[in-house]
């Protein structure tokens, strides 16, 4: 797949577009396609119904997005970096891990908000572990990294960070994305107006999780600590960091 100026195009008989314009026309498409799987279902939203509705040719839409999975790739990238970018600005001043980790998953419910309708109609599919638009898949392992960023600028800019076992701080960003993971599940299911109960969800879970991870600094748990690291690196992390099963 090629999201920038690609100089083969004056020898396919297309001529070459310039950065900006390249990057506003796959956004066209991009949005468009996003409506209409909201309007007509992702199943029944072909390419060439999504060419035609941003005013492109299907040649052109191919060139910027090879599959309707693509597209949904796509979607990850750009819902990662607004994620990121609301989360860094909220995070701001904080350095309670609790409340920044709080903050950090309910940035994402905001975030999301406008696609829950969309993201609704697609879950079977992105469940399926063979899918391209499983989080989990080597297709969405450019978003999934940034997610896990995140979480990793979350603890580090926390007061706890320094203080954890360095083997935990390590694999500690990976298991707050699979938190993050467990709210988009509930999310998917909510029908409460404007995700409020997944908002209240976060807020009744992220104590948990915190008061989880403060714990794991005292030499009592130090023990359950380690065997849960093991367990982690083992069977857990390989898979979020490559998309992979090792």
């Amino acid at each position: 797949m090629t999201h920038a100026n690609d100089p083969q195009d004056e020898k396919r008989g297309r001529p070459a577009e310039k950065p900006a314009k390249s990057e506003q026309t796959r956004t066209l498409i991009l949005e468009t396609a996003m409506r209409l799987f909201q309007e007509r279902g992702y199943d029944k939203t072909t390419m060439r119904a999504i060419a035609k509705e941003a005013g492109v040719s299907v040649g052109n839409a191919y060139y910027y997005f090879d599959s309707k999975a693509s597209l949904i790739t796509g979607f990850y990238d750009r819902m990662t970096r607004e994620h990121a970018a609301v989360a860094q600005e909220r995070l701001r001043g904080i350095d309670d891990f609790e409340e920044r980790l709080d903050v950090a998953v309910s940035a994402w419910v905001d975030c999301a908000r406008p696609y829950h309708e969309f993201a609704a109609q697609f879950f079977s599919t992105a469940a399926d572990p063979e899918s391209p638009l499983s989080p989990f898949s080597d297709e969405s392992h450019p978003a999934r990294a940034q997610a896990v960023q995140i979480f990793r600028e979350v603890l580090e800019g926390s007061k706890v960070g320094a203080k954890l076992d360095a083997e935990l701080s390590d694999l500690l960003p990976d298991l707050l994305w699979l938190y993050l993971m467990g709210v988009v599940l509930y999310w998917v299911f909510d029908r409460s107006e404007d995700a409020e109960r997944t908002l209240a969800f976060v807020h009744k879970c992220t104590p948990l999780v915190a008061r989880a991870v403060r714990l794991s600094r005292f030499k009592i748990v130090r023990p359950l600590v380690r065997d849960a690291v093991d367990l982690m690196q083992e069977f857990v992390v390989p898979k979020v960091r490559s998309g992979v099963a090792k």
